[in-house]
């Protein structure tokens, strides 16, 4: 009997024993300082954190800013240009079409009265506005052209350059791309494993696409009359073609 109550006794120790300790770890748990996990941070690619610089011209007089500067196309293969005459811009034959990345030489802004013709892009509006400029890189770099930049109506002015230049060289902006890929850019051309940005920049913003799905998407670029069809995976160019169904 004795043996008996000893164990009983024993059993009932170890059982409270037990007890104390799970009370002791809930206690421990319910009261231990929190430890808040940092979330973690959204990668930003590279491309977004280019900070592009914004005029905001809102007068004729604001363009006076960009006399003597030099300007890079962003919004490539959408803009004519026109041959200058006596500071008159000669609407009747486009120059040619500015194309992603090239680069200009401000030198003036005209206000003229511009024909159904060359209205396409830019309002005409009372009058329409045009940079004066040159391209430097060009067989004749002292050349004097035309392009419009906006238009002014009933008095008041509407610029659309911060949607049509870089004031930063975008080579130096988007330097990360690597000369591969500028190599591509500045010839104008498609290669495997460009992004859609590059892509646009390269072949132009005319284009279309029946997916809404950046970077996951084929898209047919104009390209100025000789469509690419590029398709995009994981925003990658994994193939490309010319597409004349454009």
């Amino acid at each position: 009997m004795e043996n008996g109550k000893k164990a009983a006794i024993g059993a009932t120790l170890v059982f409270v024993i037990a007890i104390g300790v799970r009370v002791g770890l809930i206690y421990r748990e319910r009261n231990a300082p929190s430890v808040v996990k940092a979330p973690e941070r959204e990668k930003i690619a590279d491309d977004d954190l280019v900070f592009l610089k914004h005029r905001r011209p809102s007068m004729l007089a604001d363009m006076k800013d960009l006399f003597g500067t030099t300007v890079w196309i962003s919004a490539g293969a959408q803009l004519d240009y026109f041959p200058v005459a006596g500071k008159v811009v000669q609407y009747a034959k486009s120059a040619g079409t500015l194309l992603g990345a090239q680069e200009l030489a401000i030198k003036g802004v005209v206000e003229q009265v511009a024909p159904k013709t060359a209205t396409f892009r830019i309002p005409g509006g009372d009058k329409q506005v045009s940079l004066l400029f040159t391209l430097p890189k060009s067989a004749d770099p002292a050349k004097e052209y035309a392009v419009p930049v906006g238009y002014r109506e009933a008095g008041q002015y509407t610029f659309y350059t911060d949607e049509i230049f870089f004031y930063d060289d975008p080579h130096d902006l988007y330097k990360h791309w690597g000369p591969e890929v500028w190599k591509a850019v500045d010839e104008h051309r498609v290669i495997n494993g460009m992004n859609e940005r590059q892509v646009q920049l390269s072949l132009g913003q005319v284009s279309k696409s029946v997916s809404k799905e950046y970077g996951n998407r084929m898209v047919v670029y104009a390209n100025l009359g000789k469509p690419v069809a590029v398709t995009f995976v994981k925003n990658q160019v994994t193939s490309f073609r010319d597409d004349q169904g454009y």
